[in-house]
């Protein structure tokens, strides 16, 4: 039997988590795209049991809440990276990085990402100069940790927040 396989998230404020759920939505709805919970990924696809992730994210929760600037909309071909609001290496996301993903070997992208899948580029552009001209330089208040049933291999339905813990 494998592993379950889980994500660390850091999530927005009730709030922020709602104004960009409704964007997320609208995207969804306009490109057919599948809907998911707005977060900004720590660490993903792991296999460490979800005890253990669950006492990494309280022990990191000491780190106090905090807001970042949105530093601009933008676009890839990566399926979970088409579409993203994209925020700077801060210091607490650094923290948060180092902490609870100290083997990573890429670089740190720190993004909320608002439409997975294959868009057509002219539409996805232009959508994506909407959306920067309402979120760019907005901040964005991250209260909490939480681990999650999710990964690349696991389906969208499915995944799933299984521990939480608020930040400082």
């Amino acid at each position: 039997m494998t592993a379950a396989i889980h994500s660390l998230w850091l999530m927005p404020s009730a709030e922020d988590g709602a104004l960009l759920a409704g964007v997320l939505a609208d995207l969804s709805a306009r490109f057919g795209a599948p809907l998911f919970t707005p977060h900004l990924t720590i660490a993903g696809d792991t296999d460490r049991p979800v005890t253990q992730l669950s006492a990494e994210i309280s022990a990191a929760a000491e780190i106090a809440a905090f807001s970042e600037a949105v530093l601009g909309i933008e676009t890839s071909e990566t399926f979970f990276r088409s579409f993203y609001a994209r925020f700077a290496v801060s210091d607490p996301l650094a923290a948060l990085k180092r902490r609870l993903d100290p083997q990573t070997r890429e670089p740190f992208l720190p993004h909320v990402s608002l439409l997975y899948g294959p868009v057509a580029a002219g539409p996805k552009a232009e959508a994506a100069a909407q959306v920067a001209t309402a979120l760019t330089g907005r901040p964005i208040r991250f209260d909490r940790l939480c681990v999650v049933t999710s990964g690349q291999d696991v389906p969208i339905a499915d995944w799933r927040i299984v521990e939480t813990a608020a930040l400082g």
